[in-house]
């Protein structure tokens, strides 16, 4: 339930499960504590009071689909202020696994035996305090959990049976968050195209309630007849929590609109309003009671013939979670579209068949892989894109010997230690200059040494294996230049990289990354600056302090667990990249050819560690 980019740091933890993360986002979003108890919580939102323009409803349904939990959920709405706010308790009898309608039956009777914790969720501007000092009022979502004996609010919980993770990580992934760096002073950081600019604004959003999904009692007044109402209710207030899309009209003639916020063009632009709005009728929300989003299906999916995948895969182990993701920059991964998820064909199959990490939840991952209908489905269209691997589960070896790179030393070290679930390594010398030779320090060893006798192009070839099972082969493309006009070992932050990301010309990244744009008019406001500007406070925006804020800030765009899918290298690639192919990243040019060169010095910069 960690981000696929989990901020991996030199010491080989991930600061997204750590205390410290936790602890930063709590001062951010409640910077004078009142909210650090359950009961403070409640206090400061008016649980259990009434008044004009209040609503409260609770229901007690089995989230069958998500967690596993019985849960016991109450939501508050004031229409005085915009507040939105929901208490949940979570039950689960037993041990973790598969749903079971116990765990239903505990939330009604409120058994504290099984009672796991307190989720609270609260849609609200933030306070002024220490990382807000000026906030505006746009509300944005903000996640807390608390623990369910003594009520005190947690820094890690944990979810699925597999050991605590640090908090709000494991809540913001499924709710379209992001996972950015902390600032070298420990500050939880900013997103710099959100309309709130205040630090703890992850972007997140509410979830819709699908009936049709939940487990529901028999018992009187726990029916789904009884609590469909009710229901319906909670998901006007979801919807109030999401925005118009940017350049709506208001009022928008259907009064389910009138709290709704207009985005500007840069933020969500509430995709999945229209889900939640379908399973009632559409506009105006007709219907009493609630049908099933199972069987809405987007006009592209439906033209591209992709009906099938976006029922039987999309819909059960995808939309969730993708559905709240996304900006007005960058909406393909909410999957809306099909040609978005058909551009991520590379990464579902990297996350779903080899690494293992999405589904996210363990339900839904253990869902999706006991369905065949599910992994299927999901296996025919990957085949169709040309893995013939898309029907193994993950757990088999993958090797990976990291991307193809330039070097100017004849005794490259290899590394297999991106490699998935392997224990053994075989490595090979596949192609050798012609004229020259080329060996291997040793043809097992997790990080061997290539030796070569001069310039050229040289390839490898990595076989990794485990107790069960052989991986596929993976080649390696290696372009040794002695005389190469750059030192691919000595690349630095300052200034080698930091002057690539600031150039002026030829396709530079500062014509969209730059600070001082208005994100309410100005489009294509991307969520990270790249340009000196004084991050830090310190009244010097190129002093030693702020370049290192922005260090910090390009360093969290690098996946060290997944180099290649880092997006400070995909992105100026061309994928799925506002601004298209950045000059000096065409990958598809040959290695060490003119118009990859950027891109070959990042590669080098980041196996060296990154390097400030």
């Amino acid at each position: 339930m960690l981000f696929p980019n989990p901020q991996r740091q030199s010491d080989g933890t991930n600061q997204v499960d750590s205390a410290a993360y936790a602890n930063a986002y709590y001062a951010a979003i409640d910077p004078n504590n009142e909210r650090d108890t359950l009961a403070k919580f409640k206090a400061k939102n008016g649980f259990g009071t009434t008044g004009a323009g209040i609503t409260e409803e609770t229901i007690i349904i089995g989230d069958q689909r998500d967690l596993g939990y019985g849960r016991k959920m109450t939501a508050r709405r004031d229409s005085n202020t915009g507040n939105i706010a929901f208490v949940v308790e979570n039950y689960m009898v037993g041990g973790y696994g598969g749903y079971s309608s116990l765990s239903l039956q505990a939330a009604i009777v409120g058994e504290n035996k099984w009672h796991l914790g307190t989720n609270a969720i609260e849609f609200s501007a933030v306070e002024s305090g220490t990382s807000n000092p000026t906030p505006n009022s746009v509300k944005f979502v903000k996640l807390y959990t608390y623990d369910p004996i003594t009520g005190a609010r947690l820094t890690a919980a944990n979810l699925d049976g597999r050991g605590n993770k640090a908090l709000p990580t494991i809540c913001i992934t499924c709710h379209g968050g992001r996972g950015d760096p902390l600032t070298p002073s420990g500050l939880f950081p900013r997103i710099s195209n959100s309309a709130s600019g205040a630090r703890g604004d992850v972007g997140a959003q509410l979830h819709g309630f699908e009936p049709a999904s939940f487990d529901f009692s028999t018992l009187s007044g726990y029916t789904r007849a009884a609590l469909e109402g009710k229901i319906k209710t909670i998901n006007q207030m979801v919807l109030c929590a999401h925005n118009l899309p940017n350049g709506t009209s208001t009022p928008t003639g259907y009064s389910e609109d009138s709290c709704r916020r207009v985005a500007n063009p840069n933020e969500y632009q509430g995709a999945a309003a229209a889900h939640l709005k379908n399973i009632y009728g559409g506009n105006g929300l007709p219907n009493s009671s609630s049908e099933t989003t199972d069987s809405y299906v987007p006009s592209s999916w439906a033209t591209a013939g992709q009906v099938d995948l976006y029922k039987k895969t999309v819909t059960q182990a995808c939309r969730v979670c993708h559905g709240i993701r996304g900006t007005g920059n960058q909406s393909d991964i909410n999957f809306e579209e099909f040609t978005a998820f058909d551009g991520y064909a590379d990464r579902i199959k990297a996350h779903v068949i080899d690494r293992g990490n999405m589904p996210l939840a363990k339900l839904v991952y253990d869902k999706y892989w006991s369905t065949p209908d599910m992994y299927n489905t999901m296996a025919n269209y990957l085949s169709g894109k040309g893995y013939a691997d898309a029907t193994l589960k993950p757990g088999r070896a993958v090797a990976d010997p990291g991307p193809d790179r330039v070097v100017k030393t004849l005794t490259p070290t290899l590394s297999a230690g991106m490699s998935l679930y392997s224990t053994s390594y075989s490595w090979t010398v596949t192609s050798v200059q012609s004229g020259q030779t080329a060996s291997l320090s040793s043809s097992t060893a997790a990080n061997p040494i290539l030796t070569v006798s001069g310039a050229g192009t040289y390839t490898v070839q990595l076989v990794t294996a485990n107790a069960s099972s052989t991986s596929t082969a993976k080649t390696l493309t290696i372009k040794v230049d002695p005389v190469l006009a750059w030192d691919p070992a000595a690349l630095l932050f300052n200034p080698d990289i930091r002057t690539i990301l600031q150039q002026a010309s030829g396709g530079n990244c500062v014509s969209c990354h730059v600070s001082g744009q208005n994100v309410s008019t100005t489009s294509g406001v991307p969520p990270i600056y790249y340009n000196d500007f004084d991050r830090a406070g310190t009244g010097n925006a190129t002093d030693v302090t702020n370049r290192n804020w922005l260090y910090t800030e390009v360093r969290g765009r690098i996946n060290f667990t997944d180099i290649v899918a880092s997006p400070l290298l995909r992105k100026p690639s061309g994928n799925h990249h506002n601004g298209g192919l950045r000059s000096g990243f065409n990958t598809s040019a040959a290695l060490g050819d003119a118009a990859r060169t950027d891109y070959d010095k990042f590669v080098a910069w980041i196996l060296n560690g990154a390097p400030e």
